[in-house]
């Protein structure tokens, strides 16, 4: 029987498992690029620059998504309500309060963000407090300090490093190739040369679609895992899937929201229609959130 303490441990173990085999496919991706183009320093030289372009982001994030947001800061004496209930939970989580943020809008949704638990900041709108119960707002909170807690902001950098990365290495390659490098290869390593071209060829035009996936599949599990530990964490899984059953009925989409930031969302701020049993498998790898029906019966089927 599925319980809250084996079910956060399984999806964090499948994270791993997964930010594993990402790591994994660059070297691969790695090794025929520079093969290919007989450069052994281009994935080095590669993780640098990515790592360098994602430095910033990492250290600021907060601060431009909240600001693009439009949020306002609020604290015990302008905000008591809402502060009372996330500084319980945190006293019950054993994690500092974060800094709270409304964002006037009537969509209700909520994300959190920051690069770990003492620099966090969780943002709510205006409609998710209008529109939700107690029990159903405190099930939110969990599952965003859930996110704080187990540092999905700092794994969303990897992954978005890794991605950086895949992007890069094919941008090198297919510049070389149009600048003729195939052709020197080929020329100096025969029928070896051209195989290893024609495979980097492959990874050039596939890699960043797979790396990109790969990045999305991360992000899904992280739902599920902060799903499951907000049920943990409030001793309530009904809380939080009445809460997700009323962000999916509404369909108000959120106006501060843009593609950069919408995975960091509790849902998906551009309230796409979900067919209800009729998702395809291709349709859900390209989805930045699971199946708001899928996390709700995985809640449900909690004990």
């Amino acid at each position: 029987m599925t319980n809250l303490y084996n079910y956060s441990a399984v999806n964090k173990r499948k994270t791993w498992f997964l930010m594993t085999g990402f790591f994994v496919f660059i070297i691969v991706v790695g090794y025929f690029f520079a093969m290919a183009m007989d450069q052994p320093l281009i994935l080095p030289i590669a993780v640098i620059i990515s790592t360098l372009m994602s430095f910033i982001s990492y250290w600021y994030s907060d601060k431009i998504v909240l600001s693009m947001s439009g949020a306002k800061q609020v604290d015990r004496n302008n905000g008591r309500e809402l502060y009372r209930l996330v500084e319980n939970l945190c006293i019950t989580a054993g994690l500092p309060i974060p800094k709270i943020y409304i964002i006037e809008d009537s969509a209700p949704n909520a994300f959190a963000t920051g690069r770990d638990p003492k620099h966090a900041a969780i943002a709510f709108t205006s409609g998710i407090l209008g529109k939700l119960e107690k029990t159903e707002l405190e099930g939110v909170i969990a599952h965003e300090l859930s996110h704080v807690g187990n540092r999905d902001i700092l794994i969303a950098t990897v992954a978005t490093v890794l991605v950086g990365i895949v992007v890069l290495l094919a941008d090198w390659f297919r510049h070389w190739s149009f600048l003729g490098g195939n052709r020197r290869d080929n020329n100096n390593n025969s029928q070896v040369g051209t195989i290893m071209v024609v495979v980097a060829i492959a990874f050039a035009i596939l890699a960043p679609l797979f790396a990109q996936l790969l990045k999305l599949a991360v992000s899904r599990k992280r739902e599920f895992a902060a799903d499951a530990d907000a049920a943990l964490l409030t001793r309530y899984p009904e809380g939080l899937a009445r809460a997700l059953e009323k962000l999916s009925a509404d369909r108000e989409p959120l106006e501060a929201a843009n593609r950069a930031t919408a995975h960091m969302y509790i849902v998906t701020p551009f309230k796409e229609r979900e067919a209800r049993g009729k998702i395809s498998w291709f349709t859900k790898l390209q989805m930045t959130h699971p199946p708001i029906d899928e996390r709700i019966a995985r809640l449900r089927g909690l004990k």
